[in-house]
């Protein structure tokens, strides 16, 4: 865990200006949908921070910095990845392929997205409310 929360304009510099938008704006989405626990730690050692929404002991989903690059983890359960195939046919070609050449491990398929831009929002929205159905109105 971080001691302290990374400032704005350290996020700025670290992603660039354009990217500091994006990470904005998907924040912003995800905030206005879900009531959660954010948390700050560092990215290990392929990312500089990530940022955590956590409810009840469960993660909704991880996003990630480094220089110039966002990530955002959703892992998805069994009982999830079948629901997943029943939304596919609404996401985008390119939000599919991600997941379809994600790895999946014993506890879930990690499926790491790296948004350059907020064209696939709408998508990252409907992912997560198969992990959880959106708390806020």
């Amino acid at each position: 865990m971080l001691e302290t929360t990374p400032s704005q304009s350290a996020m700025r510099e670290l992603l660039g200006q354009s990217l500091f938008e994006v990470w904005q704006a998907l924040c912003s989405a995800i905030d206005q949908a879900y009531e959660m626990e954010r948390v700050w730690n560092t990215g290990g050692k392929n990312w500089t921070y990530e940022y955590k929404y956590r409810r009840g002991g469960k993660t909704l989903c991880c996003l990630y910095a480094k220089s110039a690059c966002i990530g955002l983890m959703v892992i998805f359960g069994r009982e999830e990845r079948a629901k997943f195939e029943g939304i596919r046919a609404t996401l985008s070609p390119a939000v599919c392929r991600r997941y379809e050449e994600a790895q999946t491990y014993h506890d879930g398929k990690w499926v790491m997205f790296e948004p350059a831009d907020t064209s696939e929002f709408d998508d990252y929205m409907k992912l997560l409310a198969i992990k959880r159905k959106p708390n806020r109105k």
